[in-house]
């Protein structure tokens, strides 16, 4: 890995835990910046959500590759000495803790900011600094009812359903790093800090921005982007479809065998289906449950309708485009053996063994990050000593 990364020689200060603020700073990480993760003494929550290999679950292996280990006891004298030193040296301090509790560490935004005019500080919480619900615990499962996302996933008996992943925390590792780049780039053209209060309340009304606009306008009934769409049985299997243009429609019943279909005035025009969507789709699921999935791709693809059968991530992982594309490398991760990384766009690849390609185990760093802070050997020694932190052996 070369060091001409855009955020090299910049240190990030990450007090965060679980999964969206991890995200985040795993990015700045992949992107050069030298990432100290503060942990308590018994680890980031997120190492442990699910199953266990070792001291990573398969979220916390994902979400803090290419950082540094620190592990340490804030409630100490001794450790709050040390996360401030750290804070106060660092370019980008990034924290996960309800409201005011970096504030009663002596680590929040104006004791950080006075010492460092220039930090850039990124608040990740569930509701945000302000409001009725600001000290509310939450989780993604939670924000997704809260925020309408399950009430538009609505199954086919419009029951709200949860997305089957953690899927806000993400898109809010997102955003805060975007944030976070964006203020770096103020500070270069316009040489000052900046405070960012992003949580995953915003971030997923920013990501359902336009679900949240077609509410309003639509008066709480939006109809469907176009029809007949979404997913299809086949005598097998299952197909997912999409057809957006007229052209496309057309297609799709000269393919189904169906070109009564065109002309019938029920579905002629677009407007038409869309008022007539479940009864149109009634139709075509009975004629796709004549041919396979493999046929129907084969006719589908050929006629130039968009099309994709169901996978599984191991489906996709075994796909020959992704293999093609080099969307992943097979790394290693102690406990877990080989692991597939994937690579994300606009990022560098994934060098399997490399330091960016796995995560640290607790407390991994904390000697190396104590002695280059200064402290001796000795002091470090004693801090282990008396629990304020933890190194691991």
């Amino acid at each position: 890995m070369t060091d001409d990364r855009p955020l090299s020689g910049l240190k990030v200060f990450d007090a965060t835990q679980g999964i969206a603020g991890p995200h985040s700073t795993m990015l700045m990480a992949l992107n050069g910046a030298e990432v100290n993760k503060i942990e308590p003494l018994g680890g980031d929550w997120g190492r442990y959500v699910g199953k266990v290999w070792g001291d990573h679950c398969a979220h916390s292996a994902a979400f803090n590759r290419g950082k540094r280990s620190l592990a340490l006891d804030l409630k100490s004298d001794a450790g709050r000495a040390i996360a401030q030193k750290l804070a106060f040296e660092a370019d980008i301090v990034v924290e996960a803790f309800r409201p005011g509790v970096m504030d009663r560490f002596g680590l929040g935004y104006e004791e950080i900011k006075a010492q460092n005019p220039k930090v850039i500080y990124c608040s990740v919480t569930g509701y945000g600094q302000r409001g009725p619900n600001r000290d509310r615990k939450v989780s993604d499962a939670i924000m997704q009812a809260f925020s309408g996302m399950m009430y538009m996933n609505k199954d086919g008996q419009g029951t709200p359903r949860r997305i089957g992943m953690i899927a806000i925390d993400v898109l809010t590792g997102l955003y805060a790093y975007q944030a976070v780049a964006s203020a770096l780039l103020a500070r270069f053209r316009y040489d000052r800090g900046a405070y960012i209060d992003c949580n995953l309340m915003q971030a997923s009304a920013a990501f359902q921005s336009a679900k949240i606009l077609e509410h309003v306008l639509e008066g709480g009934a939006p109809t469907a982007l176009s029809a007949p769409i979404g997913t299809m049985p086949t005598a097998d299997n299952f197909i997912n479809v999409s057809v957006v243009k007229e052209e496309h429609y057309v297609a799709l019943c000269e393919a189904l065998e169906r070109p009564d279909l065109i002309t019938d005035a029920r579905f002629a025009e677009l407007p038409e289906r869309l008022s007539r969507a479940e009864e149109l789709l009634e139709i075509v699921h009975v004629e796709f449950r004549k041919k396979t999935t493999a046929e129907w791709q084969a006719m589908l693809s050929a006629a130039g309708i968009m099309n994709a059968s169901i996978s599984d991530y191991g489906d996709f992982l075994d796909d020959a485009h992704v293999a093609e594309a080099e969307a992943y490398a097979l790394g290693a991760q102690d406990g877990m053996g080989e692991i597939p990384l994937v690579n994300i766009p606009g990022f560098p690849a994934a060098v399997p063994g490399s330091f960016d390609a796995t995560a640290p185990h607790l407390g991994e760093h904390s000697r190396a990050i104590l002695t280059e802070a200064g402290y001796e050997t000795a002091d470090v020694d004693q801090m282990i000593a008396d629990g304020a932190v933890i190194s691991f052996a």
